[in-house]
């Protein structure tokens, strides 16, 4: 893929997905990077994923600045065109573009890990999840002998904007993460397109991970006039001209749009901090409402509650997972 450069190499492919619950935490086995281009910047980025230690979380780490930022829904500060997060009062500290490395980590069953980049965003590659699933599963996994915690939700959590989409949270009677998605960009090629699926690392792998992101041709010279979209080209996005796919090898899927959607809607969804157990539903949803449903989620102690597995024998070890 465009842009995509693997440096190192590790162990094969294991995980726990977005929803599905296991009993215990799991981190890299090792260290691997790739260069690309920042979508809204334009710019060169080096991006390393890192093993990081237990109870860590997912933390980005601005080599370029030497400052941590943890990947928390109270640290969001910009939802347009993609999800931003930063340091309270400190404009520079921020990385945006997370969504896709986010799902792919939360997807690979991922609890700590260190992102390390030198610049503001994380490299867009091919637009997908896919390149940071590749990354994550050569980088192989390892499983700490501690208890994974989830988020259950209790109660029905909504939120919605002043153009009729909405998003919200419901409680699932199986320990999993359930989503139904539609989208409606009216005369289009995009059009309306719906998707109801439960998300596991398989599925996740299977229907969403190589889904793209995607603008219309109408907005580009709108965006790159507003300092976005400078490194967004048709090896890394979707471009939409009317009824007209302007990419030559077309679309991956008939629905790539709704998929890609639902991607963003893992990744986002991925800054609780834990897996949801839960039953997702949105309409035209987007990365503003996404965080605004976490943020009115996690904000009333009454909306869910903490469940884990039970610790394993030997807490102090490891046990690397290979294929």
């Amino acid at each position: 893929m465009d842009g995509f450069a693997p440096l190192t190499h590790g162990y094969g492919p294991q995980g726990f997905g977005a929803a599905s619950y296991g009993l215990t935490r799991r981190r890299l086995a090792s260290s691997i990077g790739c260069r690309g281009i920042g979508l809204h910047t334009g710019r060169t980025i080096s991006l390393t994923l890192k093993p990081a230690p237990l109870g860590t979380g997912i933390v980005f780490h601005r080599t370029d600045l030497g400052l941590d930022i943890p990947a928390r829904h109270d640290l969001v500060v910009e939802t347009r065109l993609c999800t931003q997060i930063g340091l309270p009062g400190d404009r520079a500290a921020r990385v945006g573009t997370i969504e896709h490395v986010m799902a792919a980590l939360a997807a690979a069953g991922i609890d700590d890990a260190r992102v390390e980049l030198d610049g503001p965003e994380v490299p867009i590659l091919d637009g997908s999840a896919a390149p940071f699933l590749f990354l994550i599963d050569c980088a192989g996994t390892v499983e700490h002998y501690a208890p994974r915690s989830a988020i259950e939700v209790l109660r029905r959590v909504r939120v919605e904007d002043s153009h009729g989409a909405w998003a919200e949270l419901a409680p699932n009677p199986e320990p999993a993460f359930d989503a139904t998605l539609s989208i409606d960009f009216g005369e289009t090629a995009i059009g309306r397109q719906s998707l109801s699926m439960r998300i596991s690392v398989e599925s996740f792998r299977r229907e969403l991970a190589d889904a793209r992101t995607f603008t219309l041709a109408e907005d580009v010279a709108r965006l790159r006039a507003a300092g976005l979209a400078q490194g967004g080209s048709l090896a890394n996005a979707v471009v939409v001209d009317g009824p007209m796919i302007l990419n030559p090898g077309g679309l991956r899927r008939p629905d790539e749009f709704v998929r890609h959607k639902m991607l963003d809607v893992v990744g986002d969804l991925a800054l609780a901090g834990a897996p949801l157990l839960a039953r997702f539903t949105g309409h035209r949803s987007g990365h503003a409402l996404n965080n605004q449903l976490l943020l009115a989620l996690l904000a009333d102690s009454r909306n869910w509650r903490s469940t884990g597995g039970q610790a394993l024998v030997e807490p102090e070890r490891e046990k690397l997972v290979a294929a």
